[in-house]
């Protein structure tokens, strides 16, 4: 299969590149500049996402198109940052679905990312594809940029945005954020710990991403969640086991305001999500569970 990847040097995009190639798939990358690293074999096309659409030549014959690229999230919200979320997730669709309307043999399918910020803070409810979006900047950016991409199925293209939870790797994310303080022995809970947290460990992540570009029968929005979401405090407790290390002191949510801004939304979010949708499709989660995926990153894969 010929795939097409945009933010292949990202925190996830990198790693999917290197699992598509290792399954035999041809890979050609869109981004603004090549980077070190990147897979030698792969095709590589300059496309500044912010400025205009992506070149024809790496949109056409190709089987799938993965989009990936995103400002971060995970920093303090400036209108200037507001804006670049919004425009790095719904207008780089915009251009690229532009672009495909002018493919003469287009992909099959266009896999966009999307993010479990679409149902913002919504506390015991359990969360499928079918529930409503949240409210506020992030949720009120997912509607928009999934419904962006969907336009593509105006031509025939079949169209998964991937709402996608917490990725768990040692190296990015959330998760190496957690990880100096928890390993110093000063981590804990945020709040009452009450809070659920819908996480993926990246090898599923990378999986799911490729099982959703293969899978005719998916169409429509995915979660890329494990099925096993956790409150927040059974999360500190796992991570703090895992390393060893006493997680006991709570961080205040008031704390979480003042160092994060209108972002803390996000980190105090309450979201259960369950990936009815992947399951559905027959996909296999290999880390189901939070204690196991986090001894396979942070133990087994050190000892390696």
């Amino acid at each position: 299969m010929r795939v097409t990847v945009s933010g292949a040097s990202g925190f996830i995009g990198s790693r999917l590149v290197a699992h598509l190639d290792a399954q035999g798939h041809e890979v050609h990358l869109l981004g603004r500049a090549a980077r070190k690293g990147m897979l030698a074999s792969a095709r590589f096309s300059i496309w500044d996402a912010a400025a205009h659409e992506p070149p024809v030549e790496a949109l056409e014959g190709a089987d799938a198109v993965i989009h990936l690229s995103g400002e971060p999230v995970a920093q303090r919200w400036t209108p200037d940052v507001k804006r670049r979320i919004r425009a790095s997730r719904v207008d780089s669709t915009r251009l690229l679905v532009d672009a495909l309307r002018k493919v003469n043999a287009r992909p099959r399918v266009l896999v966009c990312a999307s993010a479990t910020g679409y149902y913002g803070d919504r506390g015991e409810e359990t969360l499928t594809e079918t529930s409503t979006p949240g409210t506020g900047f992030l949720p009120e950016v997912c509607v928009e940029w999934e419904r962006t991409a969907s336009r593509a199925r105006e031509f025939g293209v079949r169209v998964v945005p991937v709402r996608t939870g917490m990725v768990l790797h040692p190296e990015g994310g959330a998760l190496d954020q957690m990880l100096p303080p928890f390993r110093w022995g000063v981590g804990g809970r945020i709040g009452s710990g009450q809070q659920w947290m819908s996480w993926i460990h990246m090898t599923d992540m990378v999986r799911l991403l490729a099982h959703a570009a293969v899978t005719p029968g998916l169409d429509g929005s995915m979660n890329a969640t494990s099925p096993n979401p956790v409150r927040n405090s059974e999360f500190t407790r796992t991570l703090g086991r895992t390393l060893r290390r006493p997680a006991i002191l709570p961080v205040p949510e008031f704390l979480v305001g003042v160092l994060f801004g209108e972002m803390a939304s996000v980190v105090t979010a309450s979201q259960r999500v369950t990936p009815r949708a992947a399951l559905a499709s027959g996909f296999r989660f290999e880390q189901e569970l939070l204690g196991p995926a986090l001894a396979h990153l942070l133990v087994e894969k050190q000892a390696e």
